[in-house]
């Protein structure tokens, strides 16, 4: 029984050692690639170049990715992903203003410390990854916190569009001016101008807090447990309805 034990164990090694390799192999592509964008810009990325610096040959970047499109599609995932974890742990969860601030700081940062790479990722050629979501859904749940707050005056739909298109534009506006003519104080007040249209601090008009109530309202309805599943459709229409007119 032993020996029959240890032999199941020894084929189990055996049969896991080629999928483990190729994992190895792929995550080793990965990051030679990453190297060559972040270093040199997409150019350098070539199927000969990633194969001989990660000591592999050429054909097995087509057997693993199916071509070089297939290989910088995986380096942004991997990327992405990396980064949406980190920006997901990152959170100050005393103050959801402090918290969307963070957020937007951890973008910028991101973006002019691998300019290449955010290219790739905001390339609106590609197709929406999972980890493109995730990264979305990190943001969605920090708006969410400042409406539930009572703190947004539009709805949480536009306060995401506009906080994903300002922080994209000011990354790649900044990308694309040389470093010695960059103007850092441009993200500072894109932030502003954009906080300055979504939040809802002390409004001067009763229909500005009127929106806003109806906002963190819509914001809490997952938890109004005592309204039926009609009585909270039926609410949310004329909750979407008080921000919208």
């Amino acid at each position: 029984m032993i020996a029959q034990n240890g032999y199941r164990w020894i084929m189990s090694q055996v049969a896991h050692k080629p999928a483990q390799n190729r994992d190895q192999t792929r995550l080793a592509l990965i990051e030679v690639a990453t190297r060559l964008l972040r270093d040199a810009g997409p150019a350098a990325v070539t199927t000969r170049a990633v194969a001989a610096a990660a000591g592999v040959q050429a054909p097995t970047i087509y057997r693993l990715f199916g071509d070089k499109g297939g290989l910088l599609d995986a380096v942004a995932e991997h990327a992405l992903t990396t980064y949406v974890s980190e920006k997901a742990a990152h959170r100050d969860g005393s103050d959801p203003i402090a918290e969307l601030r963070s957020g937007w700081d951890t973008h910028i940062e991101f973006g002019l410390a691998n300019p290449a790479l955010f290219a790739l990722l905001v390339d609106p050629n590609r197709a929406q990854s999972p980890a493109t979501m995730a990264g979305l859904q990190v943001l969605q749940a920090r708006v969410h916190r400042v409406a539930a707050a009572g703190r947004l005056r539009v709805t949480e739909r536009e306060a995401v569009a506009l906080l994903h298109a300002a922080g994209t534009g000011a990354v790649l506006t900044l990308i694309a001016t040389p470093r010695a003519d960059r103007n850092l104080g441009l993200v500072d007040a894109m932030y502003d101008a954009v906080m300055g249209s979504i939040l809802a601090d002390r409004p001067e008009r009763s229909d500005g807090a009127t929106v806003s109530a109806a906002v963190a309202l819509r914001a809490a309805m997952p938890s109004l447990r005592m309204l039926t599943a009609a009585e909270r459709v039926l609410l949310a229409e004329w909750l979407d309805r008080v921000t919208t007119h």
